[in-house]
């Protein structure tokens, strides 16, 4: 097996410095590098209907969770900022895929929707979406998979408890 970026990086500290414990970047180096990639990569999908990533999240959302959602809900089911939401919603208004409706006893909230264009894009973009995130997987085989997901389901399980991160 070769030798990946992170193991070469460990090796070089572990040349200059032999006691230097450098276990956590093993792996902590490898999941960022995992995800910046993967960034880069910017699903191919999402990127052929004009979509990012961020904006593809904000339509899932109002999609699996099959009810309008506020501005604050959306942010808690992303991860997002509120500013963040707003840009994004405004962009994807602008496209016809979302509809905003006021709050009928107050004036300052909005629900969010999808249209039947966004539904319809949501409904055909997921597929497409999973099926490429199947291929960049596809180096791994199913037992392999299935253990990476559990184990990172635990470091998020830890992460979110320690950092506050823990959805509801």
């Amino acid at each position: 097996m070769t030798d990946d970026i992170v193991a070469s990086v460990v090796r070089q500290w572990q040349t200059v410095n032999p006691e230097l414990d450098t276990g956590p970047m093993e792996i902590i180096g490898r999941i960022n590098r995992c995800a910046a990639l993967l960034q880069q990569a910017e699903d191919a999908p999402l990127r052929s209907a004009g979509l990012t990533r961020a904006e593809f999240d904000l339509l899932g959302a109002v999609r699996r969770t099959d009810r309008e959602l506020t501005p604050g809900e959306l942010a808690r089911e992303t991860f997002s900022s509120g500013a963040a939401v707003t840009k994004r919603l405004r962009a994807l208004q602008d496209r016809a895929l979302v509809e905003r409706r006021g709050d009928d006893r107050d004036r300052r909230v909005a629900h969010v929707r999808l249209t039947d264009e966004g539904r319809a894009l949501v409904d055909r973009l997921l597929p497409e979406q999973l099926a490429y995130e199947r291929s960049v997987l596809a180096g791994l085989d199913q037992p392999g998979r299935d253990e990476l997901a559990s184990r990172l389901s635990e470091l998020l399980v830890q992460l979110e408890g320690r950092l506050g991160g823990a959805r509801r």
